[in-house]
């Protein structure tokens, strides 16, 4: 895989948690932090996929009926 570089500034206390973290996992700085960044984006982005789907969804009319909804509130108990 090809990698790139990227310089970020961080804060202080943000860094020296990132290196206690790296520390007490046996784990280098670069390791924790590129495991982070991609928690971090994988997550926001199937965030953002699923919102971009529902406002698709809502766009084109499709809702759940008033039926639909009580049934669910029902199952629930809500």
């Amino acid at each position: 895989m090809t990698t790139r570089s990227l310089t970020v500034d961080i804060p202080e206390p943000l860094f020296e948690q990132l290196v206690a973290l790296a520390q007490a996992t046996s784990r280098s700085e670069n390791g924790v932090a590129l495991e982070a960044l991609d928690r971090y984006v994988n997550s926001a982005t199937w965030q953002i996929h699923d919102i971009e789907q529902a406002i698709a969804e809502a766009d084109a009319g499709l809702f759940a009926t008033d039926e639909e909804v009580r049934a669910v509130f029902a199952k629930y108990g809500a």
